[in-house]
């Protein structure tokens, strides 16, 4: 493995960087107190390409390959500030696109990947329900054939741009017989549909300029069309799909790592007391050690599954660990930060704060750090390590 960055690369991270510093972000503050969504910010990504970078040239995207796009999502993490909406971006991509990319029939992907690509449309997945997270084969939302049509009916809960997501990657049952991985079914849904009803939208601790909601379905008629993959297949659908979610959804989380060890220095050497740099004192230059060799090691990690992926190799392993350690590394970062900046640090205009609100959400979305614990023990051999109870 040769991790060196071509010079396509290269510029590419550097042309992202500038992109997100330039033109993101600018009222984050204001959109992280109001949990707004930053539309025009997301139009922004649009234009620039970002919301297609993993897509296709053919169905509207730019064709990166799977190392390269987590060096581009590293860099939008690095030079965005709103962590909210560079986490919007990243449910539309491996929460929804990806999904279609890899399991929609070629009339789906026509039919819906440019305009994601276009960000004309936001995606979203609605996995979760109330009794239901972690726990894939516990869901109970249903979907009956009904001529050319699939009935859906069932409630999802904690749908991350759900209030505003046009496009949906909806997991339901369509059998009670049998093996519980073939009794489920993916489907894509359209927000237009009768019988789609945006519930309710939750508030949260951090991550709040990206919406989450509650999405009911109430005879919602699904076209059969917009079945992924195949009736009975949908564990597999989603289960083909996490090495994405569980790695490149936390390729921004490095360069957000980055960034506040940058800025942590910034401070160390400006700010003094007792006469001297703070960073002269052991307390702060030995904290900030620590947060370069987390950010050394998360990249590694994540740069390793980039590789596996465009090499058409499985990654489930190295996913799985990427997942825990970068989560868990940014909050760890995230609370050094505040301790380094000091009283400034806790203060909500310096935006510190706001940096370890938003890294807490990590060891949690794309299944509970927990469950991916047991997940892990039982791809090295553990016998009964995983663990489905926890929720997502």
């Amino acid at each position: 493995m040769d991790f060196e960055l071509s010079p396509e690369q290269r510029r590419l991270r550097k042309d992202v960087i500038a992109f997100a510093e330039r033109e993101l972000g600018k009222d984050t503050p204001a959109d992280d107190r109001e949990a707004r969504f930053p539309r025009a910010d997301w139009e922004r990504c649009a234009a620039f390409g970002v919301l297609g970078w993993p897509v296709p040239e053919e169905y509207g995207g730019a064709g990166l390959d799977p190392l390269t796009t987590m060096i581009a999502l590293e860099a939008l993490g690095y030079g965005c500030r709103d962590n909210g909406l560079v986490f919007a971006v990243n449910n539309h991509l491996w929460a929804c696109t990806i999904h279609l990319l890899l399991h929609g029939s070629d009339e789906v992907k026509r039919a819906y990947l440019p305009s994601l690509c276009a960000g004309s449309l936001i995606g979203a997945q609605a996995l979760s329900e109330p009794e239901a997270g972690s726990d894939l084969l516990g869901i109970t939302t249903v979907a009956r054939r009904d001529g050319d049509v699939y009935r859906l009916d069932g409630t999802k809960c904690f749908i991350s741009n759900g209030p505003v997501a046009d496009v949906f990657v909806v997991l339901a049952r369509t059998g009670d017989e049998g093996r519980k991985q073939n009794q489920l079914t993916a489907f894509v849904v359209t927000a237009d549909l009768p019988g789609v009803v945006k519930k309710a939208e939750l508030s949260k601790m951090g991550l709040r300029s990206t919406p989450m909601g509650v999405i009911e379905f109430d005879g919602t008629p699904v076209p059969a069309a917009n079945v992924l993959g195949r009736e009975g297949g949908g564990y597999g659908v989603f289960t083909s799909s996490i090495e994405w979610e569980r790695s490149f959804m936390f390729a921004p989380q490095v360069g957000a790592m980055e960034r506040l060890l940058d800025a942590s220095v910034r401070h160390a050497n400006s700010r003094e007391q007792f006469g001297r740099s703070i960073g002269n004192f052991q307390a702060v230059s030995h904290e900030i050690a620590d947060m370069k060799i987390r950010l050394e090691l998360a990249r590694m990690l994540l740069y390793r599954v980039g590789w596996l992926k465009r090499e058409g190799r499985l990654a489930l392993l190295d996913a799985t660990m990427a997942k825990i350690f970068v989560s868990e590394s940014l909050v760890r970062t995230a609370m050094a930060a505040v301790e380094v900046h000091g009283a400034r640090g806790y203060l909500t205009d310096e935006g510190i704060e706001r940096e370890l609100r938003d890294a807490l959400a990590g060891p949690i979305y794309a299944g509970t750090n927990a469950v991916q614990r047991g997940i892990l023990g039982e791809l090295i051999g553990v016998r009964g390590a995983l663990s489905t109870g926890e929720p997502r």
